[in-house]
């Protein structure tokens, strides 16, 4: 017969005793042992004395501050959560505790329920296979490809990140992959058995904003025929991903600073609110500080959000990664197509790639080999066979393509750069008669707005 696995043991820092008390009740019906220390001398000589599976420390001790714990553990016992308790509405002291490395943080008076879940997910996060400081130092890629030092550091910081409830900012250019950094930071860490929804902060209409975040009840207003949960609620637990974070009205704007700090939502036609427990990983390829600076996004929320700040590199910074970044692109595609195997990439096809911008980083060479792949003979894919548009290769460099002629032998542009002009001109006449309302706009033209979001970052129309 096997022998019960050891409860786990947590230390509690705090020097009012009714906080100690109440936090030791509440984790011993948890099944979870605790020893109490009432400063940070007593709480080092017991991190010297034995292991523990989970801390927490108050803000204030009557010897210095918590953070100095979070120093501590983060300095020598990188394994163990450790989270901060911090004075009710000190939105500061939260988020300069998880800048130093705290799991999370929880408020004074403590909430029970969220302080059961706080516990819950570091215990799941502190047994997980690799944690601690012999985790492996070369992840798996996780599908984020790409040997350049920019990638490396990317995928170790993601790692490092999974371990953190903090709230995460990913900037970078579109079609960087910041959606697929903000799946892997959830997969990774011990919210992956809950759900990670994204949601396009453009994509709603204002009207309707505060409904889909918080939710609403049956009446609340004219179409509510059912209670709806909103977004918050249905990421209960794991991860709620904001891209495009900075298109948020700033009605919104202060709403979700609100349920940031507080941890609770008031749907739409509640007297109450509700507790929720989510991490928040927000993304754009806008410059939020600017947008602060010309007061478009409000200062306050530009700091809850971006606690850690992780940038995504363009392709063009990483251009040792395009073959191999080719030749798996066209293997997927090869096998989506049913074809035996994957067109080979001639050398001018690869110089050429070598040589080109890509403003639209990866996922625009998805569509130029998906393009290529349709007008190759099938066997090997050519600079030719890439039809990529002029003007955007690197400076010096030599691209194997040649610019269409008119009849009297003047260069014209190339039957590409002509349809998109017609298409910027349709796009613009659609948002003027829609009045700038994307979904309508979408719907003018007869495309989803996904492809219309997906034009207007193409052209570069704001």
């Amino acid at each position: 017969m096997k022998p019960a696995p050891a409860k786990p043991v947590a230390l509690i820092v705090d020097d009012e005793a009714d906080i100690r008390e109440l936090i030791e009740i509440t984790l011993s019906r948890m099944g979870v042992r605790t020893e109490a220390a009432a400063d940070l001398a007593e709480a080092r000589a017991w991190l010297a004395e034995r292991s523990f599976d989970f801390c927490f420390t108050d803000m204030r001790l009557p010897d210095g501050l918590g953070i100095e714990l979070v120093e501590l553990v983060q300095k020598r016992y990188a394994g163990m959560p450790i989270a901060v308790i911090t004075a009710y509405g000190n939105a500061q002291a939260a988020v300069e505790s998880l800048k130093a490395g705290a799991f999370d943080f929880v408020s004074k008076p403590v909430d029970l329920a969220a302080l059961r879940k706080l516990v819950e997910t570091g215990l799941r996060l502190k047994h997980e296979p690799g944690a601690g400081a012999n985790a492996p130092a070369e992840p798996d890629d996780g599908g984020l490809l790409g040997a350049d030092p920019s990638m490396q550091r990317l995928r170790e910081l993601i790692e490092r990140l999974a371990r953190s409830q903090a709230p995460v900012h990913i900037h970078g250019e579109s079609g960087t992959g910041k959606e697929l950094v903000a799946r892997l930071i959830h997969e990774r860490g011990p919210r992956s058995g809950s759900p990670f929804v994204p949601v396009n902060c453009g994509a709603i209409p204002n009207e309707l904003m505060e409904s889909e975040f918080f939710g609403h009840l049956k009446g609340s207003f004219t179409g509510a025929l059912r209670d709806k949960a909103g977004l918050d609620q249905s990421a209960e637990g794991g991860t709620l991903f904001l891209d495009e974070v900075a298109d948020l009205p700033l009605h919104m704007q202060v709403k979700l600073l609100r349920a940031l700090q507080e941890r609770r939502v008031r749907p739409v036609g509640s007297e109450s609110e509700l507790a929720v427990n989510v991490r928040i990983i927000s993304a754009t390829h806008r410059d939020l500080a600017a947008l602060v600076a010309a007061g478009q996004f409000r200062q306050d929320l530009y700091y809850r959000l971006n606690v850690i700040e992780v940038r995504t590199p363009a392709l063009r910074e990483r251009r040792v990664d395009i073959p191999l970044l080719a030749r798996h692109i066209l293997g997927r595609l090869a096998i989506e197509a049913g074809l035996p195997q994957p067109p080979e990439l001639k050398a001018d096809a690869l110089a050429a790639l070598a040589a080109y911008a890509f403003p639209g980083n990866v996922r625009e060479l998805e569509n130029v080999l998906e393009r290529a792949m349709t007008l190759s003979d099938g066997h090997s894919v050519s600079a030719q066979d890439l039809q990529l548009r002029l003007g955007l290769e690197t400076p010096g460099a030599t691209v194997t393509t040649e610019p269409a002629a008119s009849i009297d032998g003047t260069p014209r542009p190339a039957l590409d750069e002509q349809i998109e002009e017609v298409e910027k001109q349709a796009i613009r006449a659609a948002l003027e008669k829609a009045r700038y309302n994307k979904t309508r706009a979408a719907e003018v033209l007869g495309i989803s707005f996904r492809q219309l979001r997906y034009k207007l970052k193409k052209f570069n129309i704001e």
